[in-house]
């Protein structure tokens, strides 16, 4: 089975001034060798990112980042696939009162859409999502 990496998990490693393939190597130590892949949204919030950064110096670091990221591993397209499952899952959460935040969901069901599992820090919001398999790191 292979792995969604969270934003949360990558924006912590990039705090703490790891590289992206100290994070990879992380992954794959703890949970063997299966394929990791970031979804599209997962680069907007990095990116996002960069553009908050409070100082140039940040910003520079988050921008190399993101591109060592981008270069280490695939980066999965919010296909009409998965906006339609985002679609459907959505709504049948909020039917229920359970609210997801779109960014996640869209991770989430990229997931789902995969057949892979989240790796995240945030453990709350992806466990909201029916069917997936959801690891803490």
């Amino acid at each position: 089975m292979g792995l969604v990496l969270d934003s949360s998990l990558l924006i912590a490693g990039e705090r703490r001034g790891q590289r992206v393939w100290d994070i990879l190597e992380r992954v794959q130590n703890s949970q063997g060798s299966s394929e990791i892949v970031v979804s599209a949204i997962t680069v907007v919030e990095l990116t996002h990112g960069i553009f908050r950064a409070r100082s140039e110096a940040d910003s520079k670091q988050r921008r190399a980042f993101v591109e060592e990221l981008s270069q280490a591993i695939s980066v999965q397209p919010v296909t009409l696939e998965v906006a339609q499952l985002a679609g459907r899952m959505e709504g049948e959460q909020a039917a229920k009162g359970i609210v997801i935040a779109l960014p996640d969901l869209l991770i989430g069901v990229t997931a789902l859409h995969l057949g892979y599992a989240v790796a995240t820090l945030n453990l709350r919001h992806f466990q909201m999502i029916p069917g997936l398999r959801v690891i803490s790191l």
